[in-house]
């Protein structure tokens, strides 16, 4: 599946110019308004994860609306992690997450839509809630992934929306 953590280091496209194909415009939301904006997306997932479809894959090798759900629920308590770590260590290393292997380790196919919708409020809110509480000073705080690309606070909750607005889009919600 398509993802948030590439092989490459190349990932400073998403902050650079609005996406071809969900439309996010990075330089439309200051990394403040980030908070704000994955709490209105709640309501849309759940909508999305209250359709009768929500669990068939469109196609082979494209997740439901509950894979996808489901990823962006663990993509909020990683980041959310990684903002914890950001704010209390200096420039920390972030633990490699493979999110391919965590659909299929923890079973995102079989999980129950409903669980989803609310295991993916709660993750949003406890995110959206250290986000909102990001001093004015840390935007600028550094933190490296695994392969060494490096981010802000800013950066990496800018980063986060594309991938929220984009997969709101691959479900159509």
């Amino acid at each position: 599946m398509d993802g948030i953590e590439p092989d490459t280091k190349d990932w400073t496209w998403v902050l650079d110019r609005p996406c071809e194909q969900c439309g996010f415009d990075p330089a439309q939301v200051p990394a403040q308004e980030v908070a704000a904006a994955l709490m209105a997306a709640v309501p849309r997932w759940r909508a999305a994860l209250g359709r009768p479809d929500a669990q068939v894959r469109p196609a082979p090798g494209t997740w439901s609306t509950t894979e996808y759900a489901a990823h962006v629920r663990d993509v909020c308590r990683v980041f959310d992690e990684r903002l914890r770590l950001m704010l209390t260590a200096e420039n920390p290393l972030f633990e490699n997450w493979d999110q391919d292997r965590t659909a299929v380790d923890d079973g995102y196919a079989d999980q129950a839509p409903e669980r989803v919708a609310e295991e993916l409020a709660a993750a949003a809110a406890s995110f959206a809630v250290h986000l909102d509480t990001v001093p004015d000073d840390a935007w600028e705080r550094p933190g490296r992934r695994s392969n060494g690309s490096v981010f802000t606070v800013d950066t990496l909750s800018r980063y986060f929306l594309h991938d929220l607005v984009h997969h709101l889009h691959d479900v159509g919600a």
